[in-house]
């Protein structure tokens, strides 16, 4: 099954965007070990001392899913494209960025230009490997990044305050709005909390998220272990303060990494990699978890499409339609959709065919309101 429809000569393809996700730190918690691990590449130094990154690098990193596995064997094709998501490599943040201190000013316009955050955290003890703060402490890390986050991004409001109360006095109602939620940011981030926790409603969201404001971004931690830890963090006492600090400060998720141990996988083939996984007595990459998560968390959802010539998954922002959905293959698709013909994951692989689906009442047809769901194998009808 696969999306069907004649693609004529001149018609302009849609321009599909990927979202970043930036990975940011203090200066060797294993960042740039850790992009390199991501992306699978050595683009990024790794190096024990601050500051070795300084231009952020960029990797696009296709997103682990078992499930495209299991529909190539059900539409009989070898050829599977996964979606994909972009990561970034921010230099590490010192205390003091916020005013310019380790080229601060620099590193903190890359954090704004991506969409969400990954804050790598050091969870292990190491002579050799030097720590700004000369100790290792994840709660005292985790806040040294976020004050110097939350002081910059006071600055921009107040700033943008300070502009718009000129033509808020005027009367000017797109003034006024932007005024009233600048005057709940600001109190906010004053005492010490991020942008994203402060309550708000829908409209105003909308508005808030206009300001760009680094604290406003969707972030997710990265606990990083040493090798011998892997198999035993849940008992490992720092990882427990970041998991704890991330639910009670930012209620967000915190996936376990050993960045180095991602590093030395780069080198080695799957059979490789999971026989190395299996001494250290896990059974996944830590990385494999951690991009799902970043996916998710930049709110993006997939949708598959499954035939003798691929098996595709495509990205789609939760609670796109059938149309949006559609578009995503192609501008003719979402001008002249009709229809999809559907069937979630779970019921396809469950039936073991799309005739098998279709005798059970599983295979229907959605319209135009149709919200997209993760997982649908979708079939687009459309008309130019």
């Amino acid at each position: 099954m696969s999306a069907v429809g004649i693609i004529g000569r001149g018609v302009a393809m849609v321009y599909v965007f990927m979202l970043k996700a930036g990975i940011v730190g203090l200066p060797n918690v294993g960042k740039s070990t850790l992009f390199n691990a991501v992306t699978r590449t050595r683009k990024a130094e790794a190096a024990n001392y601050p500051f070795c990154t300084i231009d952020p690098n960029v990797g696009v990193v296709t997103v682990p899913d078992f499930r495209l596995e299991i529909l190539s064997k059900i539409a009989k094709t070898s050829v599977i494209i996964p979606a994909a998501v972009e990561f970034v490599d921010i230099a590490g943040l010192v205390k003091g960025a916020s005013q310019g201190e380790g080229l601060g000013n620099k590193f903190l316009s890359h954090i704004r230009e991506v969409d969400a955050i990954v804050q790598v955290v050091r969870c292990f003890e190491d002579a050799d490997i030097h720590h700004v703060a000369g100790s290792i402490d994840p709660v005292r890390d985790i806040e040294t990044i976020l004050t110097e986050l939350i002081l910059a991004d006071l600055e921009a409001v107040n700033k943008r305050l300070d502009r718009v109360q000129k033509d808020a006095k005027r009367g000017d109602k797109a003034a006024l709005a932007d005024e009233e939620v600048l005057k709940k940011l600001a109190p906010h981030l004053d005492s010490g909390k991020p942008a994203l926790t402060l309550e708000l409603g829908a409209e105003q969201k909308v508005l808030s998220r206009q300001f760009y404001l680094m604290t406003d971004k969707p972030t997710i931690f990265a606990a990083n272990v040493k090798e011998s830890d892997l198999a035993t963090a849940s008992a490992n006492p720092f990882v427990a303060q970041v998991r704890e600090y991330a639910r009670a400060h930012h209620a967000c998720e915190t996936v376990v990494i050993s960045a180095q141990i991602e590093s030395d996988l780069v080198d080695l083939s799957p059979a490789e990699a999971a026989e190395f996984l299996k001494e250290l007595g896990v059974d996944e990459s830590g990385v494999g978890g951690l991009i799902r998560a970043t996916y998710h968390l930049l709110g993006l959802r997939t949708y598959f499409t499954a035939g003798e010539k691929e098996v595709r998954a495509w990205t789609i922002h939760d609670g796109d339609t059938a149309p949006k959905a559609a578009g995503v293959i192609h501008s003719d698709f979402e001008r002249g959709f009709i229809k999809a013909e559907t069937v979630a994951y779970q019921d396809l692989v469950r039936c073991g065919s799309v005739a098998a689906a279709r005798e059970k009442g599983l295979y229907r047809m959605e319209g135009k309101e149709y919200v997209v769901k993760d997982g649908d194998v979708l079939l687009f009808k459309f008309n130019v």
